[in-house]
């Protein structure tokens, strides 16, 4: 319980269970599985520019937005930079090496999907889940327990600033940033997943020390996390195969006007 290491494996080969804890909540949980973020992005078609034992690094199909993950600076932890494009300015988020990837995966995953037709809305996924929010020098929303936070300013026309971040008793434990130009949908998919109310599953020894969090202790095969896994890159596969497939339609459909993915996930 005293170790807060980041989690690197889905567990021994054998079928003897082990002990695993649902963690909660999940912005306290720790780093975790590294592979719930990259796993889902190769088989999303991602392209895996990752050295042998340097960061973490996958290009998107179209080669506009870069994610990596990089252990060995300080402060370290993810990166996901997105290119200047005709319709979309070049835009940066960071992520600390502590965010759990359940959160991380708010946004690398809706990179790996259709942008949905609505306006995004941040504050929305927040306020059903019962975060405050107020208005001081910044406008700021806080988790239930006060423990998390997400925050916005607005400087000037086209500064819109946005962060967030988690603290426990110890002090702060992670911090995410955006650039103003990052798209909104990308900032409504981390609060999304920030507030997801859904414990997330940690393995014993990488708990961080904090009295914050609430954890259940679980006995789980490790064919279970291997089918848990597969069913999560399977869903990644389905997406992806749906939406190439939908624009070869849409492509034969239409002689001389062919579709392209823009950095924000739209076809157009």
């Amino acid at each position: 319980m005293r170790q807060n290491k980041q989690w690197t494996g889905w567990g021994a080969t054998g079928q003897q269970a082990q002990q695993h804890y649902l963690v909660e909540p999940r912005y306290l949980a720790g780093g975790g599985d590294l592979r719930h973020v990259t796993a889902y992005l190769r088989a999303s078609g991602w392209k895996d520019k990752s050295k042998t034992g340097g960061p973490i690094v996958f290009d998107s199909p179209d080669k506009s937005v870069r994610i990596g993950y990089d252990p060995f600076t300080q402060p370290g932890g993810w990166t996901v930079s997105g290119k200047q494009t005709t319709h979309q300015d070049a835009w940066h988020a960071t992520f600390g090496r502590q965010t759990p990837v359940e959160i991380v995966a708010g946004i690398t995953d809706a990179l790996c999907k259709e942008r949905k037709a609505h306006a995004p809305n941040v504050w929305e996924p927040l306020q059903q889940q019962g975060w405050e929010t107020e208005r001081g020098q910044h406008f700021t929303a806080r988790s239930p327990d006060g423990d998390a936070f997400v925050r916005f300013h607005q400087s000037s026309p086209g500064q819109a600033h946005w962060w967030a971040g988690a603290r426990n008793e110890h002090g702060r434990v992670w911090e995410a940033m955006f650039t103003p130009t990052t798209p909104m949908h990308l900032v409504q998919a981390f609060s999304t997943a920030l507030a997801d109310p859904q414990p997330v599953l940690r393995p014993l020894g990488h708990i961080p020390p904090s009295q914050r969090i609430r954890t259940t202790s679980v006995s789980v095969l490790p064919s279970q996390l291997s089918a848990w896994q597969q069913a999560r890159i399977t869903a990644a596969r389905a997406a992806t195969w749906a939406r190439h497939s939908f624009a070869t339609n849409r492509a034969r459909s239409s002689p001389g006007a062919r579709p392209y993915a823009t950095s924000d996930g739209r076809r157009r």
